[in-house]
């Protein structure tokens, strides 16, 4: 969407006040279909952070997320531009990837669609 949709900036809005990991959204980009729940970014980039200094390879790269210091991000009032995704998958055929899930960041204006709820498959 090159102009993000008003109410899925609202969701956001929401809960980045409420710091809510509870409400679930399934979102299409560039032709993707990703499905999880929401997490306000400080708790995302938090638990990201803690993967990443579990691991040997990857460590040194938790600071990065644990500091916040990613580039321009918006300030108090101003309208979320990205979800953070966490228990989230993308859904290939009848399987979500990861099977676990995943943690997921998503520009809001690259979303071309979307929904309430976590779309999941079960073998029949």
């Amino acid at each position: 969407m090159s102009n993000p949709d008003e109410l899925l900036v609202a969701i956001a809005a929401t809960v980045e006040a409420e710091r809510s990991n509870q409400m679930s959204l399934t979102v299409v980009v560039g032709g993707a279909v990703i499905t999880g729940r929401l997490a306000p970014e400080a708790v995302w980039r938090e638990r990201v952070a803690e993967v990443l200094k579990d691991s040997d390879r990857l460590g040194p790269f938790s600071d990065v997320f644990a500091r916040g210091s990613l580039g321009k991000r918006p300030a108090r009032g101003e309208a979320p531009t990205h979800l953070h995704f966490h228990l989230a998958r993308i859904l290939q055929g009848s399987l979500g990837i990861p099977e676990t899930g995943g943690m997921y960041r998503v520009a809001i204006k690259d979303i071309s669609a979307w929904t309430v709820g976590d779309l999941t498959y079960f073998e029949q």
